[in-house]
Order: structure tokens, then sequence, then C-alpha cells
């Protein structure tokens, strides 16, 4: 007899794939209920506390670990990439220490170690009063508007390399944001990468430094900040500042060095990769200061090197060792000015002397100073010489003034009483503006003096006697040195011939040392101290002159006319 299909005797047929299934798939459901039961699920990881960005900014102050926990993916669709929770990474280096946000993938504190405020801190590189503008490293998307604000969103950071290199990444309805950086232990250079895609399209943007930039503690912070780039074709170094972009942003694009943000003494640059095109943003942002009574603006940068950005960032001192060790091209970012031939090799004068005599920059200014002036000195003595043959003259200079009494400064004749007295000194062999010389030649020492003081790092800071900072004011509530120059100035004035001067310009000249002292006041300590010394040299030199080269007696004055006698008839 034959098995029917359905029969559970030996050697009948298995159940088909129809019927093993359901029975599979019931099976599989009754062991995943009965575990639920049996078996307890593994605790989740904990979740990361959020911080928020000034909690974030605070850890700068601290020596902090190396980086905070990373938070799980988001169980979102496939393609979305996010975090669940806001949370900040370190970097801390020997040089530097910096707080980064994955909100924005945006860096929230760059303090540099080595290096303090005018307020004795930590120096901030990042103006943490900018509350209403985007923080460092925002990107601002140009050409298009994204459904999202990449700046507010939370990225997914990566930390690698011993929490040297953090990449951000986030993607969202078919746009996706990659932000990378990376750090070195031993250097100021870094390396930044973004790119923003839409349906696999990159869509072109700018990495943001906005709200100010440097020591914001040092007087008038606003106006000594703005963007800098070198145009490599022109061989020229171009700044910028918020006035330039008081009625919007203005953007620049060429063949730059380098581009970003300095103030006099720190710099945060972008060197684009393989000498790309850079385009060079310039914003102008209010910010209000904790101790200002009002809003100042503050320069800002934009940075992109093209559809993707990539490009090293030096952000650091102003200084030249460091400068040339990271890139040479750096060393084109201090700008010594106008008499630059003067101002560089007196700053190595001035460092070398330091470094080999004075162990101070203080006593290094004085002594380079008295070696000016000693240099000097025979334009000194031929203007002394000038000045003592010209009141020789004095008595014919007053007989040609005599002559054109009463002349008004408009009379055709006055040209012919400055003609005669021309003609007097050429015939003597007198110079004129020989007197003016010895200061002529002063004025770009004077301003190589102040370039040196505002730019060169190495003399920020750098205390002498009771001055704590000689490329600032002084500190004390009366500034001393601005007031012992204006005594010197009148000594010197007094010891100093004027001859041929009208003694109504003579009077008026006495108030010229308050008008340096005005000048003065609030001058960097080190450019006072340079000009008191030059004063101190020229009131020896002017004493040593005048007993070997007295001045000559005056002429005698003409007898005095006898009284008529008028007789009176009787």
């Amino acid at each position: 007899m034959s098995n029917s299909p359905g029969s559970n005797l030996p050697g009948a047929a298995p159940p088909s794939l129809e019927k093993r299934l359901p029975l599979a798939l019931a099976l599989m459901m009754l062991v995943l209920l009965v575990s639920q039961y049996i078996f307890k699920p593994a605790p989740g990881p904990k979740p990361v506390r959020p911080v928020n960005d000034q909690h974030a900014a605070v850890l700068a102050e601290k020596p902090a670990a190396q980086t905070a926990a990373l938070p799980a993916e988001s169980p979102v669709a496939s393609g979305q990439i996010e975090a669940v929770s806001l949370v900040s990474s370190e970097v801390d280096t020997d040089l530097y220490h910096i707080v980064l946000s994955n909100r924005g993938g945006v860096i929230t504190s760059w303090v540099l170690k080595r290096y303090k405020n005018d307020a004795g801190k930590p120096l901030q590189l990042i103006n943490l009063s900018a509350t209403g503008v985007p923080q460092p490293f925002s990107l601002q998307v140009t050409g298009r508007q994204l459904s999202f604000d990449p700046n507010t969103v939370l990225y997914r950071p990566t930390v690698t390399d011993g929490g040297l290199s953090i990449t951000y990444e986030y993607a969202n309805s078919g746009t996706s944001i990659r932000k990378s950086f990376v750090f070195q232990r031993d250097s100021y250079l870094s390396t930044i990468k973004t790119q923003v895609l839409e349906n696999n399209t990159p869509v072109p943007s700018m990495v943001t430094w906005r709200g100010g930039f440097g020591d914001e503690a040092v007087r008038n912070a606003s106006a000594l900040q703005h963007t800098v780039r070198f145009d490599t074709t022109a061989n020229k170094l171009i700044t910028k500042t918020t006035k330039d972009a008081k009625n919007g942003p203005v953007t620049d694009t060429g063949n730059y060095a380098f581009a970003g943000l300095e103030d006099n003494f720190f710099a945060a640059v972008a060197l684009p990769v393989d000498s790309s095109s850079l385009e060079v943003g310039t914003y102008s942002d209010e910010v209000k200061l904790p101790n200002a009574d009002k809003p100042a603006p503050f320069v800002g940068v934009g940075l992109a090197t093209g559809a993707q950005n990539d490009f090293s960032l030096f952000v650091g001192p102003k200084d030249i060792q460091i400068l040339k060790k990271v890139n040479p091209k750096l060393a084109q970012i201090i700008d010594w000015g106008f008499f630059g031939v003067i101002a560089k090799p007196l700053f190595l004068w001035l460092n070398w002397t330091k470094d080999h005599w004075t162990g101070n920059y203080g006593w290094a200014i004085i002594v380079v100073t008295l070696l000016i002036n000693l240099a000097l000195f025979p334009l000194r003595l031929t203007s002394l010489k000038s000045a003592r043959k010209m009141q020789k003259l004095q008595p014919q200079i007053q007989a040609i003034n005599a002559k054109y009494k009463n002349i008004s400064m408009r009379d055709p004749k006055k040209a012919e009483q400055n003609q005669e007295v021309m003609e007097l000194y050429k015939r003597e062999g007198v110079n004129p503006v020989g007197g003016c010389l010895p200061m002529i030649i002063q004025l770009p020492f004077f301003y190589a003096f102040y370039r040196v003081l505002n730019i060169a790092i190495e003399l920020r800071h750098a205390p002498w006697l009771w001055v704590p900072d000689l490329s600032s004011p002084e500190a004390l509530p009366i500034h001393l040195l601005p007031i012992i120059l204006i005594a010197t100035q009148f000594f010197s004035q007094r010891l100093t011939p004027a001859a041929g001067v009208d003694p109504n310009q003579q009077k008026m000249m006495m108030f010229m040392p308050l008008l340096f002292g005005f000048m003065f006041y609030y001058a960097s300590a080190g450019l006072v101290l340079y000009w008191l010394t030059g004063n101190l040299v020229g009131i020896a030199q002017q004493l040593i002159i005048n007993r070997f080269m007295p001045a000559p007696a005056p002429p005698p004055k003409p007898p005095a006319k006898a009284p008529v006698k008028r007789t009176v008839k009787k």
C-alpha cells in the first residue's frame, strides 16, 4: 500500500517549505519572547554629560584631560550622521591648549601657554566676548543656502593620533559635511580641511574666524587687529580693517602666500596647499568687551581654497625665528614699515646688544641710542658752527629788519627783505637750515624705534626698572618718563642757540616741550626712553660744545641819545 503525502510513517516525505517557514518563524518569536524574561539586556553606554560653549571656553584655563568621551550615533535613518549630545574635545600641548565643540564643529578656546595677556593671564586668542557672531572655524556656505544651519547642528567627532587629530562629520537630507583638524605637539602649525557636499556635488564654503583675534586686554584692541594677506604677484603685504567692511563683508581672491588675521604681535594665517588660489573675506562685527562703555567693531576673516578647503594654519607669535622655522614665507608677515631698511637692522642690533651686553632691552635701547647720537655728533657740531655764525651776523640781520620795519607780509618789499638776508647768508657761508639737520636725521630712527616697539614680540612685556612693558605706556598712574622728557626738553632748548629767531617766536618755542610731553604721554615706554636718552646725550654734547665754542659777545648797544633841551623864550 502506498503512503499518502501527509503520512508520518517511516519513509514519508518531509513537510514542504511553505509549511516549515511559518513553523520556524513561530519558534523564533517564542525564543525571543522567552529570552526577554530570562536574560536581562546589557547596560548601554553612559550618556555624555552635555557641556555648553561657555563651559568649553573655561576648560582652557585648566590642565584638562586629553579628550572628552565621544557620543554614540543617533538611531537615525541610513545616510544620516549626527551626535546625540553636545560634547567638547581638548588638545593640550606644550605650546597651546585648544577646546573644540561638536556643535558646529568649531573651536571655542585657543590659549597660547608661553604668552600672557596684558592682564597677566594665559593669552586667549579667541574673543570670548563675541557671543553674537559665529564662532571660529564656522562655515559660511557661498552661492546657495542649505536646508539647515551647519554651525548649529551636532557633528559626530572622531579623535585619533592621541588626541591630535579630530574629524567632525554630519549628514542629513542629502547634504554631508566633513571638517578635520590635525595639530602638532611641537609646532604652531596645523592642518585644516573642510568639505560640504550636496547630492555628492561640492558646495563652496568659507572657514571663518570672526569677532576679533589676539590680546583683547591691550588698550584700543579693536584698532590693532586686521586681516592680512601677502600678494606674491605684487610682492606686497596687504592689510584691511573694519573700516573696509563697514558696509558689509568684502572679498579678495588671488595668489596669496598666506592670509588671515593678525594683531601687533600674533597671527592666525592660512597657507594654501600647492600655492593654490586663496579667497579672503573681511568682516566687521560689533562686540562689547567686559570693561568697555560701548561696543566696538572687531575684524573677522573668511578663508576658502575652492570647492574643498585644504590649508595649513599657523596660529602663534610673530617671532622671526619661529616664523622662519615653520615656513620661510611667514617671515614676510612682519611689516617693518616705510623705513624698514633702518627698522629691521635696528631690531637685530637691539637683540644683539641685549644678548651680549646688557641682558635687558631697556638698557639695550639706552646703549643703542647713545651710539646713534655719537655717530651723529659731527652733524650736531656742524649745526652748532652754523648757529654760531648766524649769531655773529645778528647786527647785520637786525639792520636789514629795521630797514623794512612795519612792512606787512603781503607787501612786495617783504620779498626784497628775504632776498637781502639770504644774500648775507650766502656771502658769509651760513646755512640757515643747518640747525634743523640733526632733527631731520633723527626722524627715520624715531620711526624705526616706533615700528620695532610696535611689532617685535621680543620687546612685548620686556621690563626695565619700574616699567613692566617697554612696548606699552607706563603702568603707573603718573607716567614718569614723559615728565622727565619735558624737563630735559626745556633745558635743551635753553642751551641751544636760537640765532635769527624773532623774540616772539622764541617765546612760542618754549611751549614745544609741553607739546612733546603731550605727544609722548601715551606712547610706548621704550619710545619715550629712546627720545629721553637722546635728549640727555644732546644736553651733554651741547654743554661740551658751549665750553669750547662760546657764543660771540653781543654787539654793544648804541649810545643813548642825549635828551634835547628846549629853551623857553621868556
